[in-house]
């Protein structure tokens, strides 16, 4: 099964606030941007996927992701994050009403092709399903298959919300790098660790984090 990833972005002028014990207001705009880039390009690199669709009204993002290979959807209903992945996979699917379309997070700086195609290949397998990120509080991929809706509950607790919503859970291993999202200082030291993309890299080489090489 092909997928089309449906992959969300604020404006990054209001990203990753609660990065700011690691990074000041003036990086966390690049560092969220470049989040994005090694994630849409890792997807974009994955056998499973047929294409990316990048929900967002940023101009820069859009201009820089779409230069990827990513297509980019504005951020019409200007509700959420769950309005805008709603939105973002109605639009895909009128192109191919019987797509399978997967929300992925935009901020997986270490994500492997290769893992990502063993959730979405064990995503196949349900009408809808989920993997829970590395705190097993929220959710880093929400999957429909063909024919269903996709029924986003992102937000707090959103494992449980998706759990509740009747979406299967993934409970696989070896697939961190699909459950490392980043929105602390934390969570960004332990993408490290895995192994992030070129551009996260090059812009958290800035940061002096503790335990980064030349730190």
């Amino acid at each position: 099964m092909q997928w089309t990833l449906v992959v969300p972005l604020k404006p990054l002028a209001r990203a990753k606030s609660r990065l700011s014990d690691t990074a000041d207001d003036g990086v966390r705009p690049g560092l969220a941007l470049a989040f994005a880039q090694d994630t849409v390009a890792a997807a974009l690199a994955c056998g499973a996927v047929r294409d990316v669709a990048v929900v967002t009204d940023d101009a820069l993002a859009g201009r820089e992701l779409a230069a990827l290979g990513a297509r980019i959807v504005p951020d019409e209903p200007g509700g959420g994050l769950n309005a805008a992945l709603a939105h973002a996979a109605a639009v895909v699917r009128s192109r191919g009403p019987e797509c399978a379309v997967a929300a992925l997070n935009a901020d997986l700086p270490a994500l492997r092709p290769l893992e990502l195609a063993r959730v979405l290949d064990a995503a196949a397998e349900f009408p809808r399903a989920f993997l829970a990120d590395a705190a097993a509080i929220g959710t880093t991929l929400l999957a429909a298959s063909p024919g269903r809706e996709l029924r986003p509950a992102f937000g707090t607790d959103s494992r449980a919300r998706h759990r509740a919503s009747g979406a299967v859970e993934l409970l696989l291993t070896g697939v961190d790098s699909v459950r490392q999202d980043v929105d602390t200082g934390d969570d960004l030291r332990a993408a490290l660790a895995l192994g992030v993309g070129p551009r996260t890299a090059t812009v958290a080489a800035k940061l002096l984090i503790p335990g980064q090489p030349g730190t």
